[in-house]
Order: structure tokens, then C-alpha cells, then sequence
């Protein structure tokens, strides 16, 4: 019998107990994200300086919430890989509401959810506190990528909150095991340029 889970209040904990979920530690686990990754061109630099001038010129005056996100940040990248194009499809899934306590007073935030070819999960989580880092979102990237029907081939996921990105991978074979990148950050450009090569050799991968 399938076994339903809730993403919205979902923990690593129970994850691990429902599921035996286990973080992997070697080295060779996740190559993805840090190996034979694509050089950019001129071109998709400079777009990305433009996204990154945009993004930091916008949070200056407000804390962005995730629909300017995904505007400002996300489609950006989204294009820039191809992701728009033949042979991929995006699907919107349902919003996730979350929320924290933070000196007495319930902060809420959404997390918006987007799944590229039912192998790459997109997650863009709404930050108007400290609670709400990139990694806030973790249990429920894993909890999605868990209740994929195909449960042969690796999947991906996505966290971002405009200003930090981590990638994170999960192997359901025999036992399921995952992995995440480190926080990379729009505001060092190695590192935002890093987040598009990845996105370009995830996109290889997954249609492979």
C-alpha cells in the first residue's frame, strides 16, 4: 500500500523513521553539482548580472516575497538552462504554507513547489525571517522527491530564497539515501554561476 505523506509539516526526523532516510556522506555521492559542469558563455554571465543586479536592487527596499523571487531570480535561471524549451515540461504543484515562531510572535511564509520533467524539484520559499533559511525547506524537498513514482533513477531537487540556493539528490534503490549541496550564493558570482551549471548538467542528466 502507498503510504500518503503531508510535505507541509513534514521533519528530517520522520522522514528517516517512516522511511529509513539516510544522508549520505561519501564524497562520490553527489558529483553532480560540482563536477563536469558546463563553462558559461559571455553571454549567460552577463545574464546573470543582470539578474543578480535586479535581485539586490529590489531586496534592498523590501524583503522579496516568493512570487518576485521567481520572477526576478528563477525564471531567469529557469530560461538560461533550456528549461523552457523541448524536450522539458514544468508542472506547478500546490503552494505549502509554513510557519515559525521568532521572538513571541508566528511568522508565516509559503513555499512554492515546481517539478521539471518529474525528475528535477523546484522549491522557492518565501523569507521574511531568520527562521526561514534556504534549508527550512529540506523535509518538504525530500518528502515530494520520495512519493516519485519512479523510483529507479536519482532525482534532484532545487531549495531557493532568492539569495541562497542548495541542490540536493535522492537514490530510492534498496534503502533511500540523499545528499545536498552546500548553501551557494547569489551574491558571489562563482558561485551564482555555479548554480547555472548545475542546472545545465542536471538538465543533461534527466533526459538522458
Amino acid at each position: 500500500m502507498v503510504q500518503i505523506i503531508q510535505a507541509r509539516d513534514i521533519s528530517l526526523y520522520e522522514l528517516e523513521e517512516k522511511f529509513a532516510l539516510q544522508q549520505a556522506t561519501e564524497a562520490d555521492f553527489f558529483p553532480e553539482w560540482t563536477e563536469n559542469l558546463p563553462t558559461l558563455t559571455d553571454a549567460e554571465k552577463q545574464a546573470l548580472d543582470r539578474a543578480k543586479s535586479n535581485y539586490l536592487n529590489l531586496n534592498k527596499r523590501r524583503p522579496m516575497s516568493e512570487e518576485t523571487v521567481k520572477m526576478v531570480v528563477l525564471s531567469p535561471l529557469l530560461d538560461l538552462a533550456g528549461f523552457y524549451q523541448p524536450p522539458f515540461d514544468i508542472q506547478t504543484e500546490t503552494s505549502i504554507e509554513i510557519s515559525a515562531e521568532d521572538e513571541g510572535v508566528v511568522v508565516k511564509g509559503n513555499i512554492d513547489v515546481l517539478v521539471i520533467q518529474n525528475r528535477l524539484w523546484v522549491l522557492v520559499i518565501e523569507s521574511k525571517s531568520s527562521k526561514f533559511d534556504v534549508i527550512a525547506a529540506l523535509p518538504q524537498a525530500l518528502s515530494y522527491m520520495l512519493n516519485n513514482l519512479d523510483d529507479t533513477q536519482p532525482t534532484f531537487g532545487l531549495i531557493l530564497n532568492g539569495r541562497e540556493f542548495v541542490f540536493v539528490k535522492l537514490i530510492q534503490q534498496e534503502q533511500p539515501r540523499y545528499a545536498r549541496s552546500d548553501a551557494l550564493s547569489i551574491e558571489r558570482d562563482s558561485e551564482f554561476n555555479q548554480v547555472l551549471s548545475v542546472l545545465k548538467r542536471l538538465g543533461e542528466f534527466i533526459v538522458c
